[in-house]
């Protein structure tokens, strides 16, 4: 089993990244997001459990979401091969992750670190734009609409989410850069740290990634 992780502030091109990797080769994208739907559906006593945190309106808690990880992953088999996309988040969920996967007889194998500078991942959040008809996703420099503020495809208004301020975009990366810090740390320690630049177009970044992965 092996386990890889891409780790990048939000705007970074993760989500980008990691559908050229899973298209390419036959790493699983994990998704503990997808993970913890999939697990309260089923309703297993984990999936329970986090279900009872998110009625109460509470953040699942680290504990709870390894388990549900550790579920899945007991899933596979050896040769599998995993890709996290986002997570860990913290250095807590960093060492948690590490134990989970010990007991499954594997490690996480690399880290792959996008890098962007903070004004192109401001320019490319704040750029952004989504229709309040159908959800299409637009952006006012690389990806414009054909008339300005309307939707090509059903004419509906295009809008600025509120998270995609620039005041808050740059709040949500202060957020980011205060807990990855020491998860950095961590993984360039343990010598399995890749920085790549991500801050050109997601083509060369993918390529560059792809070239380096082991």
């Amino acid at each position: 089993m092996k386990a890889i992780i891409l780790l990048g502030a939000p705007g970074a091109g993760k989500g980008t990244l990691a559908e050229g990797i899973r298209s390419s080769t036959d790493y699983l994208h994990v998704s503990t997001g997808d993970m913890l739907r999939a697990a309260i559906k089923a309703g297993s006593k984990t999936g329970l459990e986090a279900k009872a945190y998110m009625e109460k309106g509470e953040l699942v808690p680290d504990g709870v979401i390894l388990r549900i990880v550790g579920e899945r992953l007991a899933q596979g088999n050896s040769t599998d091969k995993y890709m996290f996309d986002g997570f860990p988040r913290t250095l807590e969920q960093a060492r948690q992750l590490d134990e989970t996967l010990a007991k499954l007889g594997a490690s996480v194998n690399q880290v792959f670190l996008l890098e962007v500078p903070t004004p192109v991942i401001v320019s490319r959040l704040s750029g952004r734009r989504i229709c309040k008809g159908c959800g299409a996703v637009y952006h006012v420099t690389n990806i414009p609409s054909k008339v300005e503020g309307v939707c090509d495809q059903c004419g509906g208004a295009l809008y600025q989410r509120p998270d995609d301020s620039e005041a808050t975009v740059l709040n949500r990366l202060e957020v980011y850069q205060r807990q990855t810090a020491s998860l950095i740390d961590f993984y360039e320690k343990k010598g399995i740290l890749v920085r790549i630049n991500a801050g050109t177009n997601p083509q060369a970044a993918t390529a560059e990634l792809m070239s380096k992965l082991a």
